[in-house]
């Protein structure tokens, strides 16, 4: 097996392991791999001492360059704390259609085209209209006077 060949391999290697470890480094020990083993096949290095070194360089180079982005690539964007609350309150106040009688407190309403489930002390039939009063995350408050 031909050194161009082992290092195009090593690099393949290295950066299909990466979809499965998704450490965000091996990718980068590949493409040097793989850079490295093009340019054997071009002639443009020949010895072990230069193979190794344009590898190293390549690697360390790529590898605080880029990680960053990468990572993003790999790992996905990971919202904080305050992001991952979602902003309900905009729905207070709006005015909604009972679809579904509600029974026992519980019915089912559209909102901006959207049907929820909803809950009210009063006694709504279908086609009542209705204001949400508070919103629980994915359920919904209304009542037939608008707050």
């Amino acid at each position: 097996m031909s050194a161009t060949l082992l290092w195009i391999l090593v690099g393949i290697v290295l950066i299909v392991s990466e979809l499965m470890a998704t450490s965000v480094i091996a990718v980068f020990f590949g493409i040097a791999a793989v850079i490295v083993g093009l340019l054997l096949q071009f002639g443009l290095i020949e010895s072990m001492a230069a193979q190794f070194t344009v590898f190293g360089v390549i690697s360390l180079v790529s590898l605080f360059l880029a990680r960053g982005k990468f990572q993003r690539w790999f790992k996905g964007y990971t919202a904080d704390a305050s992001e991952g609350r979602p902003d309900f309150q905009h729905d207070i106040g709006e005015r909604g259609v009972v679809v579904a009688d509600f029974a026992q407190g519980s019915g089912r309403i559209t909102l901006n085209g959207v049907r929820w489930k909803a809950f009210s002390d009063e006694d709504l039939k279908s086609g009542d209209a209705v204001w949400v009063t508070s919103n629980n995350g994915i359920e919904l408050t209304v009542s037939k006077h608008k707050p």
